[in-house]
């Protein structure tokens, strides 16, 4: 007979909730750090990047961006050296943004998991929250806008927090909250447009919003459908 010591412990228990959070401008300020790596490239390979024009235009996939510098023949072998020297010049200068850690750290402690769900290649991804010290649950990359869903609807993520109108469709294709924060290239106006249901000044002002959802949603089954301004 096994004893009580002996026993098998049983399957973690399943979060409370689930909230995705993007990463570029949202959980981390990497405007620093993507613009010295375009200046980086530039240098390496002779063309003009417009560095300064190039991060203000963060939340879409690499090579929509490289497409505005590079012929579309070379975008796949310039994108591919862009995340190697990657590390080098963009790790050690991107902060986290305001709140962010705080951020997480409150899913945590209300009994949910945090993941991050964001179109960075996601080795360079892991190494920004490592480097700051922000610790989800998962992190999922290469997935931006609608195709954010994939990993939203894998995971069971009621809400997920960005600062771009991708972000808000991501959320909506999955059927989770949009949380939006305009704390990127993205300013509110554009945000509400798009379908925001929730939109914060910045991340300071989740870890109140979410122990006000999590106390309330069981009366709000519909959530998704309230508008809400924090």
């Amino acid at each position: 007979m096994t004893s009580p010591a002996t026993a098998p412990a049983g399957p973690p228990a399943a979060p409370a909730f689930t909230v995705g959070f993007d990463l570029d401008m949202t959980l981390i300020d990497s405007r620093p750090g993507i613009r010295a790596t375009y200046e980086a490239l530039s240098a390496e390979t002779g063309t003009w990047i417009d560095a300064a024009e190039a991060v203000t235009r963060l939340g879409p996939p690499l090579d929509d961006e490289l497409a505005n510098w590079f012929p579309e023949e070379r975008i796949a072998e310039v994108a591919d050296r862009y995340r190697e020297i990657y590390p080098a010049h963009a790790i050690a200068p991107t902060p986290a943004m305001r709140g962010a850690r705080e951020a997480v750290e409150a899913v945590r402690a209300l009994g949910g998991r945090a993941i991050v769900v964001t179109a960075k290649h996601e080795p360079n991804a892991r190494l920004h929250l490592a480097h700051l010290g922000i610790e989800p649950d998962a992190v999922i990359g290469w997935l931006w806008a609608e195709a954010k869903a994939v990993a939203l609807r894998e995971y069971g993520a009621q809400v997920y927090v960005g600062d771009h109108v991708g972000d808000v469709r991501g959320a909506r294709t999955a059927g989770a909250l949009s949380v939006a924060v305009p704390t990127g290239p993205c300013p509110e106006p554009e945000l509400r447009a798009a379908g925001a249901d929730v939109i914060l000044a910045d991340l300071t002002a989740l870890p109140a919003w979410l122990a006000e959802y999590v106390a309330t949603r069981p009366v709000v089954a519909e959530a998704a459908e309230l508008v809400q301004e924090v």
